[in-house]
C-alpha cells in the first residue's frame, strides 16, 4: 500500500476502548485514500512492542497517539483495509477505445 492508493475497509470492529480515543473511524465497504503509510505498533493498548503497517486516511483525522512519544496521529492498521481494484481514468479510455475498434471490420469486405 502506498500514499495515495485507494483502500476499501473490510474490517470495521472496534473495542469499546479504540472507539473511545478515536475522533473518527472507517466504516466497511467504504472507499479511503491513503495519506501516510508508517511503521506502527500491533495494539494501542499498553504501548504494544510489535510492529504493524500502519495507514493515515485523507478522509479521516484523528487525535495524536497517547502512547507515542512523537506524538503521531493515530491511524489504522493496512490490514483492516483491501485495495480498489481499479484503472486510471486514462486506461480506462483507453480500454473503451480498444474494444470499440475490435468490433470495426465485422461485415464481409
Amino acid at each position: 500500500m502506498v500514499k495515495g492508493q485507494k483502500v476499501v475497509c473490510i474490517d470495521a470492529t472496534f473495542s469499546e476502548f479504540v472507539r473511545a480515543i478515536y475522533a473518527q473511524l472507517p466504516t466497511k465497504g467504504k472507499t479511503y485514500t491513503i495519506r501516510e503509510v508508517f511503521l506502527g505498533r500491533e495494539k494501542v493498548v499498553n504501548g504494544g512492542e510489535s510492529a504493524t503497517v500502519g495507514l493515515l486516511l485523507l478522509e479521516l483525522n484523528n487525535p495524536p497517539d497517547p502512547f507515542h512519544a512523537g506524538r503521531q496521529e493515530l491511524g489504522f492498521s493496512s490490514e483492516r483495509f483491501a485495495p480498489l481494484e481499479e484503472l486510471p481514468p486514462e486506461e480506462v479510455e483507453k480500454e473503451t477505445t480498444i474494444s470499440i475498434g475490435t468490433h470495426h471490420g465485422c461485415g464481409g469486405n
